[in-house]
């Protein structure tokens, strides 16, 4: 099976999403999701695709930077947001297919380092710190670097650790720094430490230290196709919320 993964950020620097031919046949469907989601989607892509026979692309990046990018015109037909902040920027926009949006998925967040270290207590972080930095995503921008400002505030450490802070575009680039060696601490969601095994959690931060990590998903005001419909249908079947969860996320059913 082709892999179509077209954009997972890895690296230190940000892979941003190439926009596709927005003249897609309707049996061909594209996905902007948050760089979080870079494994499970991964999975749900293989999946999809056996299940439907229909060819499914996945963009992922910064959940800010896909917004903007569907602002701008990128052709996507699904968003899948790590926050409601952005999905409430697109649907202020118009871009949101009205009565598709649902939350999908649930995270917690997390104090990784490399593999071995010792856990600690989050109040003795910025002594075991020491010169090292802490790798963050955009904390102005991106889901998980909002989330962790916000929780490090909560434990009146972010005046400390904020000159330390190594922000990189999107939560799995602050995962790479740590798996590389290039952080000796970071702040991510517990299922990217759960994605690399050249990390462990060290600590693990209070659901009430931020505002509760989300991830919403809509159909954009783009096209209307067989596709969308049967793409969001996936995403509630046993088999899609058995990849989801065995990646560690928490499914939000119906009735939650």
């Amino acid at each position: 099976m082709k892999h179509n993964v077209r954009a997972v950020c890895l690296a230190i620097g940000l892979a941003v999403a190439n926009p596709v031919s927005a003249q897609q046949p309707a049996d061909e469907l594209t996905v902007f999701a948050a760089a979080s989601l870079a494994t499970a989607m991964d999975q749900i892509e293989q999946a999809f695709e056996a299940e439907t026979g229909m060819a499914l692309t996945v963009s992922l990046a910064g959940s800010s930077v896909l917004a903007r990018q569907i602002q701008m015109g990128a052709p996507a037909d699904i968003f899948i947001s790590a926050n409601s902040a952005w999905m409430d920027h697109l649907e202020r926009a118009g871009l949101v297919e009205p009565g598709t949006r649902h939350d999908l998925l649930r995270n917690s967040l997390v104090l990784i380092a490399p593999q071995g270290t010792a856990p600690i207590d989050l109040s003795d972080l910025p002594d075991a710190l020491g010169q090292g930095r802490l790798a963050m995503a955009l904390v102005e921008a991106v889901p998980a670097g909002i989330y962790g400002k916000a929780a490090l505030t909560d434990l009146d450490l972010w005046q400390a650790l904020a000159p330390r802070v190594a922000q990189a575009d999107n939560v799995r680039a602050a995962l790479a720094l740590v798996a590389a060696g290039a952080a000796p601490f970071g702040v991510v969601y517990a299922t990217d430490a759960l994605a690399e095994p050249r990390v462990t959690v060290v600590a693990r931060f209070d659901p009430a230290s931020h505002a509760p990590i989300v991830y919403p998903v809509a159909d954009l005001a783009t096209r209307d196709t067989k596709a969308e419909a049967a793409f969001l249908a996936f995403l509630a079947s046993p088999q899609a919320q058995a990849i989801f969860a065995a990646q560690g996320f928490d499914v939000i059913g119906k009735d939650d």
